[in-house]
């Protein structure tokens, strides 16, 4: 169990330090909030940049909403700490 807090809590931290994927997470999160994610995952799906594995991992994380939502509590009380 201590194990998988760790993963995340470590996950959590990679995601906040990058920009761009910070921001990937937090709009996914604001959507997922809203119950606007279908057009984002349409969007996605469509991607031509985007190879199939990382549209699979980025669609399965966007559907994951308890996760979408720790990353957004994550990011807002570290950030607000800076």
């Amino acid at each position: 169990m201590d194990g998988l807090w760790l993963q995340d809590i470590e996950a959590f931290e990679a995601i906040s330090q990058d920009d761009e994927t910070r921001r990937l997470f937090l709009r996914m999160a604001d959507m997922s909030g809203r119950g606007r994610l279908q057009p984002f995952l349409r969007e996605l799906a469509h991607d031509r940049e985007l190879d199939d594995a990382t549209k699979l991992t980025v669609a399965e994380l966007a559907r994951d909403a308890t996760f979408l939502h720790a990353v957004d509590e994550y990011v807002h009380r570290t950030r607000s700490h800076h």
